[in-house]
Order: structure tokens, then C-alpha cells, then sequence
């Protein structure tokens, strides 16, 4: 049987996320942990296996704690994955969404800013600037407006714009 996998490997892997989740099931006291089992799809002599993070999104989306926490580590990492813009996007999207530790918001901050200073603004970058619009910047604007003072890159002056304006708070 031909088995097409979605997931990634190592730290991404299902195997990977499913015991992470279970230690974050521990430490957030998660009454009913979730079934992240990823979707799998068969035909014929084919199996797709689609990647975990559908479900952690779902998670995220439910209020799951643990789930939120894979979804920080998630878009905290520069790992390429299948569907990844797609995934991130989501991922960032299901976030904003929910209710999240202070540490994780701050952590979410530190990504969103240490991106603009690099400069690395993938597609999904766009989520996780409205996602940070809802958390606040207010502790790193004076970041921010020297960024924007000082790079010559179109899409990071946009973003600091952005921003000063819609994330003083």
C-alpha cells in the first residue's frame, strides 16, 4: 500500500505532537484530552494521512489549552511543511480566537516582532500580524518605530505602520 503522509518529522511528527500533547494535557490539568488522531483518507492500494495539526486547530478552536500551546510552538518555528502556508494561517487564525496564558501571548509577540526584525514575512505573516493586533504590542513599539525607521523593505514599513496603528494597547 502506497501511504501518503502530510506530517512532518522529528518534532513534527504525529508521534512527536501526540506526546507533547499529552505532557501539556498534564501540566494545564485538562479535565478531557482530545483525540488528535490525524484524518486519514484510503483507496485502493493509497492511504493520505493528513497532517496532525487539522485536529490541534480544532483544539485551539475548542479552548484546549494544550492544543493552543502545539499551535505557539507551531508558527514559532521557520519549518517548511506540505500545506504549510495554509496550516499556519490557521493556526494563527484558530488563536486569535481563543483564550490564551499570558506566557503564550508574550510569546507570540516575541515571534511576531523578532519576524519583522528579519525580515521574514511569509504569507501567513499576514494572520500573524491580525492575531498580534489582538494581543498588543504595547511593550515593543519603541521596537517597532526603530524598525521602521530604519529598514528600506516595503512590507515591514507596512507592517510597523500597521502596527503603530492598530496595536498600541
Amino acid at each position: 500500500m502506497k501511504v501518503i503522509d502530510y506530517n512532518g518529522v522529528g518534532f513534527w511528527s504525529v508521534d512527536a505532537v501526540l506526546k507533547r500533547y499529552t505532557e501539556y494535557v498534564r501540566v494545564f490539568r485538562i479535565a478531557e484530552p482530545r483525540e488528535l488522531t490525524p484524518f486519514a483518507y484510503s483507496t485502493g492500494d493509497s492511504k493520505w494521512i493528513y497532517s496532525v495539526m487539522d485536529r490541534v486547530i480544532e483544539g485551539i478552536e475548542a479552548g484546549d489549552l494544550g492544543c493552543a500551546e502545539l499551535g505557539v510552538e507551531f508558527i514559532q518555528t521557520n519549518d517548511s511543511f506540505a500545506f504549510g502556508k495554509i496550516i499556519k494561517s490557521n493556526v494563527a487564525r484558530a488563536l486569535r480566537r481563543t483564550t490564551l496564558t499570558e506566557a503564550q501571548e508574550e510569546r507570540i509577540r516575541r515571534r511576531v516582532v523578532e519576524m519583522l526584525e528579519t525580515g521574514y514575512l511569509p504569507r501567513e505573516f499576514r494572520q500573524y500580524a491580525k492575531l498580534a493586533r489582538k494581543l498588543g504590542l504595547r511593550e515593543f513599539q519603541p521596537r517597532i518605530r526603530q524598525l521602521a525607521e530604519l529598514s528600506s523593505d516595503v512590507w515591514v514599513q507596512r507592517y510597523c505602520a500597521y502596527f503603530a496603528q492598530y496595536a498600541p494597547h
